[in-house]
Formats: structure tokens, sequence, C-alpha cells
């Protein structure tokens, strides 16, 4: 099921929209669905990481100073 919905663009990025559909083979209205869709998924994991390290901040869960000078120094002889 899909549902039509419209919205702004400024000219050079319908331009550009344009061309990148008329490169691929590709419908605009593809395109853009394909765009939104990734936009969309990509925001949603961003949004429930924060939301899960702020759980885990709120509940305490830190790395120690030990570990983290344990990690600093791995980096620091891996780096080279």
């Amino acid at each position: 099921m899909s549902t039509t919905i419209t919205i702004r663009l400024e000219d050079e990025v319908k331009d550009r929209l344009d061309r990148l559909a008329e490169s691929t083979q590709r419908s605009k209205s593809f395109l853009a669905a394909e765009a939104i869709r990734e936009f969309v998924e990509n925001n949603e994991w961003q949004i429930a990481e924060i939301r899960s390290a702020l759980k885990e901040a709120n509940a305490g869960d830190f790395a120690s100073d030990r570990d983290v000078d344990a990690l600093a120094k791995k980096w620091k002889v891996n780096a080279r």
C-alpha cells in the first residue's frame, strides 16, 4: 500500500532529482520515496541508540576510569 504526499523542493534540488531520475532510469517518485525511507530508517536507528544510551547513563552504567585508560593505551599502541 502506498500514499501520495506533496513536498516543496528548491529548484536546484528538483533539477538534480530530474537528472538523477533520467540517469538511473527511475522515476522521481521512486527516488524520493527511497530517500525518505532511508532517512526515516537512519533517524529511527539514531533515536533508538540515543534512548538506549540515556537509559544506560541514567542507570549509572559508565566505563570506569581504568577501562577508559586501558582503551586509550590500546589505541595508542595499535595506531602506529
